[in-house]
């Protein structure tokens, strides 16, 4: 058997098969290496050695040669998964998951059990002597080698919760090592391009210090205020790794000052590769474009900046590429000078396979979804949070029916794989409050946070009138402002519809900002808003919560409905945001006398809000971190942290399940209109159609869809369903009814709203 030459794969473009030997080598090394990370590289080798030992079988063997002869179809093999499954469970019962899983994914226990024993009792004696050929193939490199038998490390694997993690992330090594070791042979091109090298940490440190000296020491209080906050990061960057609260009020530098504390902690600690994760595509958007301008040179061997989200690459399939929160302005279509080729788009469309990165930037959605997740696609990446610095920005925004997976599975990443996790946040939210979270303890990176919201970054003043105010009332306070530049946030689309209305009656202009226009839209009109707040013209602006984070917009006066109390801080950093006044801002907090009823998911904070408020006096600041702390532990003390019942499946390994409930987003349906160049969207359409008919280009023409996106629910869909149409195969459909696409323009008319209309 030593002599003779089995197969993994067929031949490439250049007419060479993929040696069995040579492609289980290749994987065990790749799968040690990634394992390594986090001290289980024997596992991850044995796996890489073992996944394809089925291929040995002779029936496989001979499907191979029959489907390169094109006397069978391809894909239509014996099964291969079983004998590797079964060599697994030397590791562990459920370690069998993964050999099973790796091309479809992980399943439940149960299935693969009985899969597993159904094979056996077929075909035994094939899978044993599978087993035996790989055995005098590989000598001794088939067995665990020295000092196996000492087991898992630092206790990984005590708890049910921590044996599926540790399942997930040995998955996500073995899939990416298979498929990388599988592209060298099928598409080297490919393989070499990931093989350009980016810039280390330790050279992005030293570009970022050069980028420092041009904004540190800069006069006035905001600077110097700036200024010491970077300091007080990178001295906490010498703490040990671990949990760390980054808690500084709008304006105050959260975005550089973090990446500060970020390097040096990686630097310090010996970890890979900074990640940060932040709630909304236009924040990734934004994130990831300052970065590269401070990290990125002519003449690097490959970006130093992933930026990974549903708009920038779609490793996953395009079944998630419409699910990624959209707030505030829309990707615009990207044109890189210094890169005519293309050949950085090509790097980021295959470094977000697997996030092969020194610093990624991604969305709060794409990071758990892929955790939770237990498809290979999603879950290639997982591996790279081992000995890695997260950010997760804007903390407060996670969902909450889901922060008992999400702090337990973080904690198992900072307990067990060496990684850091930074919560970073204005507001920041009292998770110790959950049971999975209670006992940790996150350190304050700035100390005495609460300094700087009184201090130099305070920029505005709070009222909150006596008695509700109706719509009338509203628009009548922004008319009579001084300048006309005021913006009212409030809480439903239908409340902004209202407000509309009344400055209809009044014959006023005010522009609108909501999801019922599309993300193209949207952008137009902010870009409208700054240039008048900038040039100093009237402006009012009347938005839901799509404002509230992301958006560079800076009114001298705002006005909040009473919502969620980290909402409202959030809407106050829209005023007075760059300390520009000579006096401070004004935010006034009202009670709607009219308002619309709320979605139970929204309204809950809501009232949380309003007792805190209440609860702290008629002078509290709404962004003090005292009145957000008692906010956030009542809302989160009445909150079932595990709704969709997340924790007991991870228990159980019920891996599918688990990746069924864990949806970050509620589902909605794409529907483009025909906003700005008809012509052109109805260009884009039609491209779509022909996309889905031939199965090629899909992705690319839906991304160039993508500004021109209404998300509707289902219940939509059903109302005005005689005015829809569906878009081929590609799971959006066509507006066919009014869309007022003006500046100051509605966008969708909708004859009425529903309850799922509300929000934003």
């Amino acid at each position: 058997m030593a002599n003779v030459r089995m197969w993994a794969h067929s031949a490439n473009a250049d007419g060479e098969r993929h040696e069995w030997a040579a492609h289980a080598d290749g994987t065990a090394r790749l799968a040690a290496e990634f394992a390594g990370e986090f001290g289980m590289a024997e596992h991850g080798r044995l796996l890489g050695l073992w996944h394809d030992v089925g291929k040995l079988a002779p029936d496989w063997q001979r499907y191979l040669a029959g489907s390169e002869a094109g006397r069978v179809p391809r894909g239509s093999g014996p099964d291969h998964k079983a004998a590797g499954a079964q060599l697994a469970r030397r590791l562990g019962e459920h370690f069998s998951l993964v050999l099973y899983g790796h091309h479809g994914g992980l399943s439940a226990p149960e299935e693969v059990k009985g899969w597993l024993a159904d094979r056996l009792v077929e075909r035994g004696d094939e899978l044993r002597r599978a087993a035996e050929a790989a055995r005098d193939l590989l000598g001794d490199r088939f067995n665990p080698g020295d000092g196996f038998g000492r087991g898992i490390p630092g206790g990984i694997a005590d708890g049910a919760l921590r044996s599926e993690l540790l399942l997930r992330m040995l998955f996500s090594c073995l899939v990416d090592a298979d498929w990388l070791d599988t592209e060298a042979h099928f598409s080297p091109e490919r393989s070499g391009a990931r093989a350009q090298a980016a810039p280390d940490l330790a050279e992005l440190q030293r570009r970022f210090k050069d980028d420092q000296r041009g904004v540190t020491g800069g006069e006035g209080a905001v600077n110097e205020a700036r200024d010491a906050i970077y300091d007080a990061c990178l001295d906490a960057a010498e703490r040990p790794p671990g949990f760390f609260r980054l808690t500084v009020p709008t304006g105050g530098g959260k975005t550089r000052s973090g990446m500060a504390f970020a390097l040096r902690h990686a630097l310090r600690h010996g970890q890979r590769r900074v990640i940060v994760a932040v709630p909304f595509t236009s924040i990734t958007e934004q994130t990831a474009s300052a970065y590269r301008g401070i990290f990125e040179r002519p003449g690097d061997g490959a970006p130093a900046v992933l930026e990974h989200h549903s708009n920038a690459s779609d490793p996953d399939g395009q079944s998630e590429r419409w699910r990624e929160p959209q707030r505030g302005i829309a990707a615009r279509p990207r044109h890189n000078a210094s890169d005519p080729d293309g050949q950085s788009e090509r790097w980021a469309r295959l470094a977000a396979e697997n996030w092969d990165a020194p610093i990624v930037v991604t969305t709060t959605v794409q990071l758990f979804e892929s955790l939770f997740a237990n498809r290979p696609g999603r879950m290639r990446k997982l591996h790279r949070l081992a000995n890695s610095v997260l950010i997760l920005d804007e903390a407060q925004a996670l969902p909450r029916k889901f922060l008992a997976p999400i702090l337990d599975a973080l904690r198992g990443l900072v307990e067990h794989y060496g990684a850091t996790v930074v919560l970073s946040t204005a507001t920041q939210p009292a998770f110790e409050v959950i049971p999975e979270f209670g006992d940790v303890d996150a350190s304050e990176i700035v100390l005495e946070p609460r300094r700087w919201f009184e201090g130099a970054l305070r920029r505005v003043e709070y009222e909150r009138p006596p008695a509700p105010l109706a719509w009338d009332d509203v628009a009548r306070r922004m008319l009579a402002e001084p300048g006309g530049q005021a913006l009212a946030i409030v809480n439903t689309k239908r409340d902004a519809l209202a407000l509309l209305g009344s400055f209809d009656e009044q014959d006023a202009e005010a522009f609108h900002l909501s999801t019922l226009l599309c993300g193209a839209h949207r952008r137009d009109v902010l870009d409208e808003v700054r240039r008048r707040l900038d040039a100093g013209e009237p402006c009012l602006l009347v938005s839901t919560q799509v404002v509230e984070a992301g958006v560079d917009i800076d009114f001298p006066f705002v006005l909040r409905a009473v919502g969620p109390l980290d909402s409202i801080a959030q809407a106050a950093g829209r005023c007075n945001r760059n300390g520009r006044m000579p006096e401070q801002g004004r935010v006034v907090v009202f009670e709607p006398a009219e308002p619309s009823p709320l979605p139970p998911g929204y309204r809950q904070p809501t009232e949380a809000g309003r007792i805190a408020l209440a609860a702290s006096g008629p002078h509290a600041r709404p962004d003090d971190p005292d009145v957000q702390r008692r906010y956030f532990e009542g809302l989160l003390g009445l909150t079932d942290a595990d709704g969709e019942g997340v924790q007991p499946l991870r228990e159980r390994c019920d891996f599918p399940e688990v990746a069924k409930r864990f949806r970050m987003i509620d589902p909605t349906i794409p529907v483009v209109v025909r906003y700005g160049d008809e012509a052109h969207v109805a260009e884009l359409i039609a491209r779509a159609r022909e996309s889905a008919r031939t199965g090629r280009g899909g992705f690319a023409a839906l991304r160039a869809l993508q500004p021109y996106v209404v998300p509707f629910y289902a219940r939509q869909m059903r109302e005005h369903g005689a005015l829809l149409s569906e878009i081929g195969g590609t799971g959006a459909w066509e507006w066919l009814g009014c869309y007022d696409g003006g500046i100051a323009g509605r966008g969708v008319v909708l004859e009425r709203l529903s309850v799922d209309d509300f929000v934003q």
